[in-house]
């Protein structure tokens, strides 16, 4: 018997469960650079690189959703262009507080050095460079 076996090759897109779609689009506009957009009937996604985020907002999610869909509960780690001492710089300037870092930490390809900071939900949000 030959065993099939799934071979993943990307993440396309994640979805972030949220209390409020207009305070992330702002946190993720205006201080990480995202762009917002409008696509489908309306909804909302954060995108950078080839990346995106779909937005559901707490009580009007989009069916199907994760079973237990909420507010804060990701923790991501994300990886920026500019050197960490300009992330932490601009996160400053922004009034956003630095959670812990720089650390250094291991990402998917190798390691990295990283900042944590918490968006309008308490999602932990890992902002790293490789090293």
């Amino acid at each position: 018997m030959t065993m099939h076996m799934i071979k993943l090759k990307a993440l396309d897109h994640l979805v972030l469960t949220v209390a409020s779609i207009e305070a992330t689009c702002a946190f993720y506009r205006d201080v990480l650079g995202c762009e917002v957009i409008t696509f489908g009937e309306g909804r909302k996604a954060l995108t950078f690189g080839t990346q995106k985020f779909n937005l559901h907002e707490v009580g009007h999610e989009f069916l199907p959703n994760a079973r237990v869909a909420c507010a804060g509960s990701a923790d991501l780690c994300l990886i920026t262009e500019n050197p960490l001492d300009e992330v932490e710089a601009a996160l400053n300037a922004a009034g956003v507080p630095i959670e812990e870092g720089p650390v250094p930490r291991t990402g998917a390809t190798g390691p990295l050095l990283s900042l944590y900071i918490r968006d309008p939900d308490g999602n932990l949000i890992e902002l790293s460079n490789r090293t």
